[in-house]
């Protein structure tokens, strides 16, 4: 009876993972562009020839992906993709691969790791370096999903003036100034190379400005109308981010908004993902915990502005637009 339970439990974790398969085809296929080489039927010898491939590998891959669903066989030796609408589109396209490739690359070994870090009562160390690209890549594709609650905004109350904190590659503020010519955009970033390339980004539009400083080390010279904190909260020791709220606060004209996009620590009620979110920033000595909700309305209410609501933009993996007022 035990050997019985023993195997009954064994298969239940084996089926619990089986979705994982559909995550690893998806991001191997992602990351060789295989989907973009059997977007026509093509056969296993033919594709590996043409990528530098490992045949035998290859052949592997080709097999998981006719088990489920994601190839088909297309005759005479040949496959194609099937169902293209559940794959990811190639590199470069703002494609959701992206966030295959953050997930399998960084998530989940830095998750690996949790035994040893539990017993050695230690923490990783986030390489910003070796991780950028990626992570620059999943940016840009939430800034499509949060840009038109930010342009909604500056629209409604005829924003002049909008500043944007940690700015990044300036994805944000190049799409907005292009879309508002007549609001003044700023952003500024800590990384000397990462503002570099923003200034490379937005040479040719008149009405953006990058700086290169630290947000602790920065006082506009004037009020502005709108503050953007886009996915850096993470980046604030726990302890300094009342501080910030207050002093970003302060740089709004009356009846400013301060726009947040940042993940949220899940409740027992979220999708499991949103916790497991938490974990992996809670691994890092660079990085720290995920606010709650609660946590972003005081931080709010302290700094004497108005939540004006918390609003979804990636829910599977916690990323949400907080927006107040002044």
């Amino acid at each position: 009876m035990i050997d019985v339970m023993k195997m009954f439990k064994a298969r239940m974790y084996m089926k619990r993972n089986e979705p994982f398969l559909y995550s690893w085809h998806a991001y191997v296929g992602y990351e060789l562009d295989l989907f973009r080489a059997f977007d026509r039927p093509m056969s296993k010898f033919d594709v590996a020839d043409a990528l530098s491939l490992d045949d035998d590998l290859l052949e592997q891959w080709i097999m998981v992906g006719l088990s489920i669903g994601h190839l088909k066989e297309a005759g005479r030796g040949r496959y194609k993709i099937a169902n293209a609408w559940k794959l990811p589109k190639p590199k470069g396209d703002n494609s959701s691969g992206v966030l295959l490739k953050e997930m399998m690359e960084l998530h989940i070994p830095t998750l690996l790791q949790y035994p040893e870090m539990m017993r050695e009562k230690k923490r990783s160390h986030f390489d910003e370096e070796k991780h950028a690209p990626t992570v620059a890549e999943t940016s840009r594709l939430l800034e499509v999903l949060a840009m038109p609650k930010m342009s909604k905004k500056i629209r409604e109350n005829h924003f002049k003036t909008v500043l944007d904190i940690g700015c990044g590659e300036a994805g944000y503020i190049k799409k907005l100034a292009e879309r508002f010519p007549d609001t003044q955009f700023k952003g500024i970033e800590i990384s000397p190379a990462v503002a570099e390339k923003a200034e490379e980004m937005t040479a040719s539009i008149e009405n953006v400005e990058i700086e290169n400083t630290d947000l602790w080390h920065y006082q506009p010279a004037q009020p502005v109308d709108m503050v953007m904190l886009n996915n850096v909260i993470h980046y604030i020791d726990l302890e300094e981010r009342q501080a910030l709220f207050s002093e970003l606060a302060s740089w709004l004209n009356d009846g400013g908004i301060l726009s947040v996009v940042t993940p949220i620590a899940g409740r027992v009620d979220d999708p499991p993902f949103a916790n497991v979110f938490n974990s992996f920033f809670s691994s890092f000595d660079n990085l720290y915990r995920l606010p709650t909700r609660e946590e972003l309305a005081e931080w709010g209410e302290e700094a004497g502005l108005k939540m004006l609501g918390i609003r979804t933009v990636i829910k599977e993996g916690s990323w949400y637009i907080v927006q107040y007022a002044k």
